[in-house]
């Protein structure tokens, strides 16, 4: 999902390889334990342990400095069991240097600011996935790991190590980290940030802020009221705009005497206006919108118009466009879109990429390569991210003059592409003729007969839950024996309005009917044992596991729901959830149904109301820090089956843990669990 969309859908929401540079020799002193080796029960042909599949990845979200000369990445610490920051020297025999990490929390965004400098955030880091939202600070360091400094401070203290923080000319909290334009200004694009009594953001001030000298210049200071979203050129200048009022908005361009033109207006849920992707900052302007066929496709805006043209640059069949545009930041020419369809994607519109592109195709088979590029037409050089649904992301750095392609690393080279199992994706038609996309994770090996299943629920629900490509979940259940089957249901964004909007107000009802129709798909097609299959899922996930369990008894076996929803009028109710006041007066009516005309409906579809309705085995489990969905939503169904008798409930709450797990000892605990649990009901 390109940023733009993202940041939308939390308004309302919420040749043959060379030899190894050498990265791996990152950390000082004895490896870290979460990059042990491989654990000896998989040497002996026993399948990895579960930390192997959730350990942090040892390397991940590598950066080439637009110099092409180093690469800067997140890697697992070994002081303080958080990430840090490294730089790697690739002219340097591929000298490593760990240029920043936190005592008590993890690296975030970061980025480059020219060659010299870098700048990053505070977050968590789950399995390699950032959260930074939340006043996450902003420090800048040299390259070589010298002159830190913080230009943003954090709600929260951070405890950053090697470090005397300079804080008396950092900007306060509400300011937060935008973007680096690539222009060698050595500035960053920061913006300021109002909010309302609830802690609701209501706008948004852009500013260029100098790294070295910690100067800030405001931008756009007449640009329209409540402007919330802002999407920049990639010199960092504004060109599009997005305010939002209640459940309205309105999209702005950019006009050539630096006015503020309204562009379209709409409803943000229902009748959302054409999404900025991307501009060079001159005529060309490409925005995300719906084509005839109900699908999100890319679109050139008329620069003497400023409307879309009929025709989309790129449409995919079945699939909505989600990708991101690369641009030369010297010329300001195209050179090619990165996107997902079935798996990412990559069309060069440049003939040199084009070329590259092949070259590193041709010596990484049967995988997908994904290519960076900063100044590569310049350098000659690209960053290269390689994986498949068996191999974990590996990193390459491709030198186009050399005509070589060195490997830097492994994101988790624990992991043995031998020993995962293959994903395939189908579509099936559910019982009212909607198409559905369904993912399936088979075990590796040939299988005497009909195998045990779990279906497995994304959360959101109104996101894109499966892509192809290597992930730990369903990989851990399938090293288990289980068919791992993962439904696009209704609601699901990415393939289409008609997918998407056939969710609207369907939590426990249509939603629910696409699982069992992706589960009788699966049995038919000889996969699955019909009497040997479980639900499971987190957050939505773990709803639609206990209303599964209830609308559809017998059905399954058992089911496993953590950081679920059990209650669909708590989603207006409780206080303390992180939801926006937006979201719950317009988001969440139009999504899940009205907390009065739907009344009924809301208590039919709350497995909280329904628990004496729950006959079979259940592992629950919650974090007590969950802001997204509170610990209320697992105590008050723990009581609510006490009360109704049900005697097959394993519940587990664990501290300092949020809406997903962090803690690598909460991943073993839990999934350990799982699979007991699992094994119990089904071999």
């Amino acid at each position: 999902m390109n940023q733009s969309r993202r940041r939308r859908l939390a308004v309302w929401a919420h040749a043959s390889v060379c030899v190894a540079i050498g990265a791996l020799g990152l950390m000082s002193g004895a490896a870290h334990a979460q990059t042990a080796q491989p654990a000896t029960a998989a040497a002996k042909g026993a399948p990895p342990s579960i930390a192997d599949f959730f350990r942090d990845p040892m390397m991940r979200r590598p950066k080439i400095s637009p110099d092409g000369r180093a690469i800067a990445m997140v890697v697992s610490s070994a002081q303080h069991d958080r990430s840090a920051l490294a730089v790697i020297e690739l002219d340097q025999g591929g000298r490593a240097t760990q240029v920043a990490s936190f005592n008590d929390s993890d690296i975030a965004r970061f980025d480059w600011v020219g060659n010299g400098r870098l700048v990053y955030t505070s977050g968590k880091d789950q399995a390699g996935k950032r959260s930074d939202y939340n006043a996450a600070g902003l420090w800048t360091v040299k390259r070589d790991g010298s002159e830190r400094r913080q230009l943003i401070m954090t709600r929260y203290a951070q405890g950053q190590t090697g470090e005397t923080r300079v804080i008396s000319r950092a900007l306060p909290y509400e300011w937060q980290f935008q973007g680096v334009p690539d222009d060698d200004s050595g500035e960053v694009i920061v913006g300021y940030g109002r909010y309302d009594a609830r802690g609701d953001l209501t706008s948004v001030q852009l500013a260029r802020l100098n790294v070295e000298t910690q100067q800030r210049r405001m931008l756009d200071t007449k640009s329209p009221d409540n402007a919330i979203l802002w999407d920049l050129d990639p010199v960092g200048e504004p060109w599009a705009l997005r305010t939002y009022v209640e459940n309205r908005e309105a999209l702005y361009f950019k006009t050539s005497d630096g006015a503020w033109t309204l562009a379209q207006e709409g409803n943000y849920v229902t009748s959302p206006t054409v999404m900025p992707l991307a501009s060079d900052g001159r005529d060309l302007r490409l925005v995300v919108g719906r084509t005839p066929a109900g699908t999100d496709a890319l679109y050139r805006i008329d620069p003497k118009t400023l409307k879309r043209e009929a025709e989309p640059l790129v449409s995919l069949t079945g699939f909505d466009f989600d990708g991101e545009a690369v641009f030369d930041p010297e010329s300001r020419r195209l050179l090619g879109l990165h996107f997902v369809s079935d798996a990412p994607n990559t069309h060069w519109f440049d003939a040199t990429l084009k070329q590259m592109q092949a070259n590193v195709d041709g010596a990484l088979p049967g995988r997908i390569n994904t290519l960076q590029c900063r100044r590569c037409l310049k350098t000659g050089r690209v960053l290269v991210t390689s994986m498949s649904d068996t191999q974990p992301e590996e990193y390459f750095f491709y030198d186009h003059a050399a005509k070589k392609l060195s490997s830097i690393g492994a994101s988790r080279p624990w992991i043995r592409a031998a020993d995962m199992a293959h994903v395939e994706q189908s579509r099936i038609v559910a019982r009212d003729g909607l198409e559905i996309p369904v993912t399936v994770t088979m075990p590796s090996g040939k299988a005497d007969g009909p195998r045990p299943a779990v279906v497995l629920v994304h959360g959101g629900p109104f996101v894109r839950g499966t892509t192809w490509g290597w992930e730990a979940e369903p990989q851990f259940l399938a090293s288990r024996g289980y068919v791992v089957i993962e439904p696009e249901f209704r609601g699901s964004y990415g393939y289409g309005n008609q997918l998407f909007r056939a969710g609207m107000k369907q939590w426990g009802e249509g939603m629910i009917d696409d699982l069992s129709d992706a589960l009788a798909w699966a049995v038919k097609q000889g996969w699955v044992d019909a009497k040997r299959v479980c639900i499971a899922g987190a957050s939505y996930g773990g709803y639609a596991t206990l209303m599964g369990l209830i609308k559809d008894p017998g059905q399954y076996r058992c089911g496993v729901s953590w950081a679920g929803v059990t209650d669909l009028d708590y989603l207006f109710s409780l206080d303390w959830s992180d939801e926006s006041e937006a979201g719950r007066r317009y988001g969440l009516p139009a999504l899940v149904g009205d907390r009065v005309k739907d009344a009924e409906m809301l208590r039919r579809t709350s497995p909280l109301r329904r628990a004496a309705d729950l006959k079979a085995p259940v592992l629950l489990a919650h974090g007590y820090d969950d802001r997204r969905v509170p610990i209320d939503h697992a105590s008050d169904f723990r009581r609510a089956l006490d009360k109704a008798g049900h005697k097959d409930l394993e519940y587990v709450t664990y501290e300092g843990e949020g809406h997903g797990w962090r803690k690598l000892s909460t991943e073993v605990d839990f999934y350990g669990r799982m699979e007991r649990f699992l094994a119990k009901h089904l071999q």
